[in-house]
Parts: C-alpha cells; structure tokens; sequence
C-alpha cells in the first residue's frame, strides 16, 4: 500500500464527484454558447450550469473570487473541488458521455498543449468580440500567468511558452468512476 511521506499514513480515498457547477459569462456570446451545447450534451455526471458573479454564485460558493470567475471558466464540483481554465474545460468534458474518452486524451502529457491551445483561443475570441482589450472588458488590469506556460498581458493578449509536463493520464476503468481530468 501506497503511504503518504509526511505522515506515513494511507492516503485518503477519492471523493467522487456526483455534481459540477459551471460558472460562466452570461454577458459572452461564446459563453452562452458552450452552455446551451452543455445543455445537450449526454451528462454522467450532471452539469448545473450557473451566471458567474451573480447572487446564486455568490451564495452558494461564497469563498471564490467572483470578479475571476468571469475572467476564466470555474467549476465547482459537490465536494468543493474548483476547477480554472484548461482543467475546468476538461473536467465539463469529462462529465459528458460522448467526450469522456477526449478528456482523457487532452489531460496526458501529448494532450495538454491541445486543450491549452483551446482555451487560449477561446480566451483570444472573448477579447475580439468587445472590440478592445481584454483588460477594458472587465478580465483585469494586471497580467495573468498560469502555471502551464500561458499569460494574459493586457497590452498584447494571451501568449504561450514551454508548455509544463502534465499528468500521463487516468488509470484504466475510466467507466467505473476514475477521477476526473487535472
């Protein structure tokens, strides 16, 4: 058995997650989109799909940063886990049946820059349908930089480095209830 090294003791089991919550931009063409296609989707784990930054968000997951929440895609799942960005993407992926399979994919080491390449074009989208900036529409003043080689400068938009090793996949039995993606 597998022992954690700073305490020795077993690691905690899984929690599994029987609902996400996505929150997103009500005000983005793009947004509304991916939700409504959500929306159709075959779910195995059901998506509850919530206007970032309104009451219902705020009461209900009082702890997060609203004003970040319309600046990058965030579920939640029962348990408390949150999800930002490309992990948030690929966790909604792998909620729904017909996807679960290309989540899996896009969170190997090969897979990653591919699902960062997809948010970044979403990203790059939501600044060209305002017309101006990404920071004059309300995604911040301060440049953003993500872990995964990715920023956000409001005087030159999103731009991508080296991208950092990710996760080599799930274990096998994706069906019987493997951990999501990230």
């Amino acid at each position: 058995m597998d022992r954690t090294p700073a305490t020795g003791a077993a690691p905690a089991a899984p929690v599994p997650v029987r609902l996400l919550t996505v929150l997103y931009d009500p005000d983005c063409s793009l947004c509304t989109f991916v939700r409504r296609w959500l929306e159709r989707q075959r779910q195995i784990v059901p998506l509850e799909l919530v206007a970032a930054g309104s009451d219902q968000a705020r009461s209900r997951f009082p702890e997060l940063d609203h004003t970040a929440t319309l600046r990058e895609i965030t579920v939640v799942g029962d348990s408390g886990q949150v999800y930002q960005g490309d992990a948030a993407w690929l966790v909604c992926l792998w909620a729904l049946a017909e996807y679960r399979p290309l989540a899996h994919r896009l969170s190997t080491r090969a897979g990653a820059p591919v699902a960062r390449a997809a948010v970044l074009a979403a990203a790059r989208y939501r600044e060209a349908q305002w017309g101006r900036p990404a920071a004059a529409a309300g995604w911040g003043e301060r440049p953003h930089t993500g872990g995964d080689g990715g920023s956000h400068r409001p005087e030159g938009g999103w731009t991508r480095t080296a991208p950092e090793a990710a996760g080599d996949g799930c274990a096998d039995g994706c069906a019987d209830g493997c951990a999501p993606p990230g």
